[in-house]
């Protein structure tokens, strides 16, 4: 898996590579196995959400995050993004995305040459393809008087870099600006921050509700490092209000640990941990301004086309669910605070030495774990799996385009 980061933690960046294909499940409930095979899984579908339940490979008319912008130079670098293979460049200090195929033969354009300004070359057979609009300009192989020269074209892409990321409009017509699909708090303030970014296995839509998921954290999670000295929950009672663009965890009560009748009692308390924050940054003692202006009834948010955002008094940790193919997904994950001067120095220290390691290494690490097991539908949905069923009705309710599934691409990138 590719493991990249952002400028503020700078190192080399391996290239990604295929992976195979492992499909999700999609057995329908009441389905019967072959004979002599596994029981039956019985469980509810999706056909309750149908426009989530088609979204194997993402929304269109969104802006999405596909690279570090200090990882795109001269040479080409390849990318799948809702399946649509595409090949970035950058020149003349501008970032440009064409479709990854030689019309010719298929070959990446990944693979070319960057024979003259402006332009990429096939490396088969030289067909040259202008950088800005994507049409063929000189047949290298052909001579200068190519009856074909200015007849072909390959796809073009909008691209806009913000935050330390080149993002790509996967979508019709003109796009809306960036902004519109970045945080707001993003857009509008000052801020350090630092990431890393890597393609999981898993359908996009597992790794977005796992980030969403009320229940995991206090059980998955009580292992992590990142929680070694803090106590987790036990279990909440929690509802999802809607704030804008924003779906959140709203949580009404907080159980430390409970006596289960006939089991035993379960607590994460520990003589070392101490209680963690409040389930809200606001409730906290010392709260960074702008976080406390943000006026977040809860910590834990989420917004289409797939974006986490989980709010701490002092930072907040943001994950882009990028849809690579149907069983792969690129997961973008940055943490931000909004500081200046020696401060966000301090931060972004902070950042390489431990947080980068443990909460965007070995914490989430657990969630990719999940995610890549995961087989559903069928599915048993349980009462803090409202959290799920939330986000999928605000699906349905919005209603965004679905990327058709016949758009797609052996081997994610």
């Amino acid at each position: 898996m590719t493991d990249s980061q952002a400028p503020q933690a700078p190192g080399a960046a391996r290239p990604e590579a295929p992976m195979a294909r492992r499909r999700p499940a999609t057995r329908r409930t009441g389905e019967a196995e072959p004979a002599g095979g596994p029981p039956r899984q019985t469980g509810q579908d999706w056909r309750t959400w149908p426009v989530y339940a088609a979204a194997e490979l993402g929304f269109r008319n969104y802006w999405y995050p596909v690279q570090w912008s200090s990882q795109v130079g001269r040479k080409p670098v390849p990318v799948t993004v809702l399946g649509e293979r595409i090949v970035l460049v950058r020149d003349s200090g501008k970032v440009h995305a064409l479709q990854d195929r030689c019309p010719h033969r298929g070959v990446p354009l990944s693979l070319g040459r960057r024979e003259f300004p402006g332009t990429l070359s096939c490396p088969y057979h030289g067909w040259t393809y202008n950088l800005g609009d994507g049409r063929l300009c000189a047949v290298i192989t052909d001579g200068p008087n190519s009856p074909i020269n200015g007849r072909v074209s390959v796809a073009t892409y909008p691209v806009a870099e913000r935050i330390g990321l080149i993002f790509v409009w996967i979508g019709d017509g003109t796009p809306h600006p960036v902004e519109a699909d970045l945080p707001e708090e993003l857009v509008d303030n000052s801020f350090a921050m630092g990431g890393r970014s890597d393609i999981r296995r898993g359908n996009w839509r597992f790794a977005a509700e796992n980030g969403f998921d009320e229940g995991h954290a206090k059980y998955l999670h009580n292992t992590a490092l990142w929680r070694l000295f803090k106590v987790m929950p036990t279990w909440n009672v929690t509802r999802v209000i809607s704030e804008g663009k924003w779906l959140t965890r709203v949580q009404d009560q907080v159980h430390w640990e409970a006596e289960f009748p006939n089991v035993g009692k379960f607590s994460n308390k520990r003589w070392w941990k101490r209680m963690p924050l409040p389930d809200a940054p606001g409730k906290a003692s010392k709260v960074n301004p702008v976080i406390g202006s943000m006026n977040l009834l809860g910590f834990v948010s989420i917004r289409l086309p797939g974006i986490l955002r989980v709010a701490y008094p002092q930072f907040i940790h943001y994950e882009w669910y990028v849809p690579v193919d149907a069983d792969h997904v690129r997961y973008v994950q940055i943490m931000v605070r909004f500081e200046r001067g020696m401060q966000a120095r301090l931060f972004q220290a902070k950042y390489l030495i431990a947080i980068r390691w443990l909460f965007h290494g070995q914490f989430t690490a657990q969630d990719a774990w999940m995610v890549d097991v995961m087989d559903a539908p069928p599915e048993r949905l349980y009462r803090p799996d409202l959290s799920l069923t939330a986000w999928r009705r605000h699906v349905e309710d919005v209603a965004p385009t679905v990327q058709p599934a016949t758009t797609g691409s052996t081997g994610a990138r």
